[in-house]
């Protein structure tokens, strides 16, 4: 087991990273800056060029890519583990953080191993639930299949949720931990409300604007969150309805949908603006590790309503802080939808909700991160645990 009385050099593999705007991007910068600020130093290898993050003490590498074809905002990472070995040797890393099950967070796997480095990974994207959303659900069973595989590879795999920890247990995956998430509730807070913005919407004092912030794919329910912006809109002909996010359903969306405002792409302050410009807050995904857009709802003082698990299992009190409903009951979503719209200005659910996040510290993130990647060993699978999967698919 690595137990450093001096600092590390950590190779953090991923093939998502800022400027791409995306939950596990964000995550990913901040706990490399995290680290870099105890001072480790970080070298991420990725698809993207991160330029400002060499004034912050982490330094990114950027590798040849390909992207998804029917979704070309997602990116593979193109290289061998011949050149990720080099790369290893070349910056001295004591130890790998994987957070992809791609082509590139394999070859990483492979070149660590060949130098005895310890790897760490991440589950941060549920791609293998994906399928039920993109009408083939025979690669859920080949995903799932590949995903225990690649994990148990590793040394330990951190999940951001208990929610998630149980769904990869419960695939077979060993040596799991959770690892949440934190919030920035200096930058995500009521007090970022706009007026402009909020005329500029129509918006008016006594009907909600019920919003949804996120990627604008079909992996996130999209039609549920429509229904319910049209359900809330319907009860009070002049509030408005909100999408906040790009993607390969935008454009699609936008055409289908003129009676909502599309904003697009938010980042930074310009997003704070817009979530607590806003008043209640849809989360319809069902395919979340975690959902980190939630915490920064709540913590803009945001009516929250979304699906009992992730995010919302560990922080949502039904009624008193925010909404939830059962798992894939639809029915049950709007009905909580409508409870929302009932209470949408209700002041004792808004700050609840912010008091409920405002534990949530990066900080406490990063020093578990920390203590996770310096406590990791090499995997001591046997042959056959690691041998590869048989990938057969069956109607």
């Amino acid at each position: 087991m690595l137990k450093y009385q001096h600092l590390m050099n950590v190779l953090i593999v991923t093939d998502t990273f800022p400027p791409d705007i995306n939950g596990v991007a964000r995550t990913l910068e901040t706990l490399a800056q995290g680290l870099a600020r105890l001072g480790h130093q970080v070298d991420v290898v990725t698809t993207t060029r991160g330029a400002p993050n060499a004034a912050q003490g982490v330094r990114v590498r950027t590798i040849r890519a390909v992207r998804l074809p029917g979704y070309h905002e997602v990116r593979a990472g193109l290289a061998t583990s011949g050149k990720l070995r080099g790369l290893m040797e070349s910056v001295n890393a004591d130890v790998v953080y994987v957070a992809v099950e791609t082509l590139l967070g394999l070859n990483a796997i492979r070149a660590a191993e060949q130098l005895g480095i310890p790897v760490v990974s991440g589950f941060h994207t549920n791609f293998h639930s994906y399928a039920d959303h993109y009408q083939v659900p025979f690669m859920k069973r080949v995903a799932t299949r590949f995903l225990r595989w690649f994990h148990n590879r590793t040394a330990r795999t951190l999940a951001p949720s208990q929610t998630t920890a149980d769904q990869l247990r419960a695939m077979g995956v060993n040596h799991v931990g959770v690892m949440g998430r934190g919030v920035n509730t200096e930058l995500f807070a009521p007090s970022r409300r706009d007026s402009t913005l909020r005329r500029e919407w129509g918006a008016v004092e006594d009907a909600p604007v019920v919003t949804f912030v996120g990627r604008i794919a079909a992996e996130k329910n999209l039609s549920l969150a429509v229904k319910a912006m049209a359900r809330v809109m319907e009860k009070f002909p002049t509030a408005r309805g909100v999408f906040v996010g790009d993607g390969p359903k935008a454009r699609s969306l936008r055409e289908a949908h003129p009676e909502f405002i599309h904003a697009g792409a938010r980042t930074s302050m310009d997003l704070a603006w817009h979530y607590a410009s806003a008043d209640i807050f849809l989360f319809t995904s069902l395919t979340e590790t975690y959902g980190n857009v939630l915490p920064e709802a709540m913590a803009s003082g945001l009516v929250t309503v979304s699906y009992h698990y992730a995010a919302a299992r560990e922080l949502i009190d039904h009624g008193r802080n925010g909404f939830v409903a059962p798992m894939r009951d639809a029915g049950s979503y709007l009905a909580a939808v409508d409870a929302a719209a009932d209470r949408w200005n209700d002041h004792s659910i808004r700050r609840a909700a912010r008091e409920t996040v405002q534990t949530l510290s990066w900080s406490a993130i990063v020093t578990r991160f920390e203590r996770e990647l310096m406590g990791a060993d090499r995997a001591s699978a046997a042959p056959a645990a690691l041998r590869a999967p048989v990938l057969t698919i069956s109607p």
